[in-house]
């Protein structure tokens, strides 16, 4: 594991294009250089390798969407515009997107199948109630859309798309209508038929933007993703066979919860480059090893690197017999169109052989036996001995397989006893548990209490507001009895006024009358 902050290198422009793959260093991203002229920056696009060609559909850029196609030769790192041809036995009539060749498309699944690249879902312009799977042929450069019947799924983008034998696993993604999804369906090249998949257990949470990958062409993976306000670091297993939905538990390194990553696996790894949480991105790049579920951390990256991004994508090319990552776009803040390449370390993934002869056959038998009791103890053990009795020669030491038979049940020694520390971990959660469920509880009744009290408070104060309220009203009509006594005051002084104006005239009016009656 290498766990070191480091940015990603570029490869000198000066030296020979040719053979830049022999020049890289194992497991460090590196930026190619790029003759001529470079498509431009986005995310949420879709990428596929084809013939030592990356390819690129769509994508978004500041709320637009792209609808190029565009090809990097991974031989002379130079890009390319495919131009694109209708379908001629389309239906012109019928308003299918047609007309502009391939709609402008984001957060869509491409998968290459056969000499065509499939590109499902995904949101665009175009409304349509149903899921859209378009097709690229890439002999000829038509461009269509491939008729499909059954139980179509609702149109949708943020899903994922795994391929499996002949058939494509489309999960989860977010409808036109922003609805989160977690159902599953299944697409039958052969015939073009869709069907739903109906599984047992508990499913994944609704959710876009995450990761999905195939382990040993049974094992459905749904890693991380997002709803509206979670972000997920979770592993989901839909066992193909069974159908049934199971999260197990997984080793090694801590992995932070992420949605926008991208990810493509190889043989038993699941490599994840990229993502983040709308705030930042993550820089590390991580394997899965699929058969064991541990996780560890192949390199870590510089903040804001252009590979710490979400939205980005990520393939796999075999390039002269060595197998590469090779990354492209993305936005952290910044939107991203360069290509980068990690080249993979060769992987040993042969196991001891026991060789083909009478006693061999024996020797098998008695492994065989032990994986069959290992079996009935409802252990699983990683697959050490391959059974497979091609490339002979005789005489293996039943000394040799005695060794195998005790470092089986050694190792079941140790998975005992981690199972044994496992269940007394639970044990100590479900005590926490507990308690944390009373200390719920007793919070609960406390603020049950609480919200009766305020409601109490809040009716009086609704009372009191009313009482002054009233007493606001007979207070301004008090102001307006003053007023009405002030006048009827002033009134009252000014009758009196003229009452003893009054009497003082008809005093002196008395005296002269009876001045005149006495002379008379």
């Amino acid at each position: 594991m290498n766990s070191c902050v480091m940015g990603a290198e570029e490869i000198k422009k000066d030296m020979d294009i040719t053979s830049w793959p022999s020049d890289l260093a194992y497991e460090q991203w590196v930026a190619l250089p790029v003759s001529g002229a470079r498509p431009s920056a986005r995310y949420k696009h879709a990428a596929a390798v084809a013939d030592e060609n990356l390819y690129i559909t769509g994508g978004s850029r500041n709320g637009r969407y792209l609808s190029d196609i565009q090809a990097f030769d991974l031989r002379s790192l130079t890009w390319s515009s495919l131009k694109l041809e209708i379908d001629p036995s389309a239906d012109k009539s019928e308003d299918s997107g047609l007309q502009e060749v391939l709609p402008g498309i984001s957060d869509h699944s491409m998968i290459k199948w056969e000499n065509k690249l499939l590109l499902l879902g995904g949101h665009s312009k175009k409304s349509s109630d149903a899921m859209i799977v378009h097709f690229i042929n890439l002999e000829t450069h038509v461009c269509g859309v491939m008729e499909t019947s059954g139980k179509i799924p609702v149109a949708r983008g943020g899903h994922s798309v795994t391929l499996v034998g002949s058939k494509l696993i489309v999960f989860g993604g977010e409808d036109r209508s922003r609805k989160l999804l977690n159902d599953v369906h299944a697409l039958d090249l052969q015939t073009m038929t869709w069907s739903v998949v109906e599984a047992t257990q508990t499913p994944p949470a609704p959710r876009f933007d995450h990761s999905a990958a195939v382990h040993s062409e049974r094992y459905l993976l749904i890693f991380g993703g997002c709803s509206h306000s979670i972000f997920f670091n979770d592993l989901h297993v839909l066992d193909l066979h069974t159908m049934e939905w199971s999260q197990p538990q997984v080793q090694g390194d801590l992995v932070s919860p992420r949605a926008g990553h991208a990810g493509i696996s190889i043989d038993e790894m699941w490599y994840i480059v990229g993502g983040g949480d709308n705030n930042n991105g993550c820089p590390e790049t991580l394997a899965l090893n699929m058969s064991k579920l541990v996780w560890s951390t192949l390199t870590t990256l510089k903040e804001r690197h252009p590979l710490a991004s979400e939205g980005l994508s990520i393939c796999s090319a075999i390039i002269d017999g060595g197998k590469y990552l090779v990354a492209f776009g993305g936005y952290n803040g910044k939107y991203n169109n360069e290509v980068f390449v990690m080249k993979l370390k060769p992987r040993d993934l042969s196991h001891p052989k026991i060789f083909q002869s009478p006693a061999a056959a024996a020797a098998a038998a008695s492994v065989t036996a032990a994986y069959a009791l290992a079996k009935s103890e409802k252990l699983d053990f990683p697959q050490i001995i391959d059974l497979n009795f091609n490339g002979v020669e005789n005489n293996v030491p039943k000394k040799d397989i005695n060794l195998e038979i005790n470092a089986i049940k050694e190792e079941k020694v140790v998975l005992e006893s981690s199972i044994d520390e496992a269940r007394a971990e639970n044990s100590r959660l479900r005590e926490k548990i507990d308690e944390l469920k009373s200390n719920h509880t007793e919070l609960s009744k406390e603020l049950q209490s609480v919200q009766s009290q305020l409601i109490s408070e809040r009716s009086r104060c609704f009372k009191l507001e009313a009482q002054i309220a009233e007493l606001q009203k007979m207070l301004e009509s008090l102001e307006s009895i003053e007023n009405e006594v002030q006048i009827l005051r002033r009134q009252k002084s000014a009758l009196e006024q003229e009452m003893e104006v009054s009497s003082t005239q008809q005093q002196g009016s008395g005296g002269v009358w009876r001045w005149i009656a006495g002379g008379t």
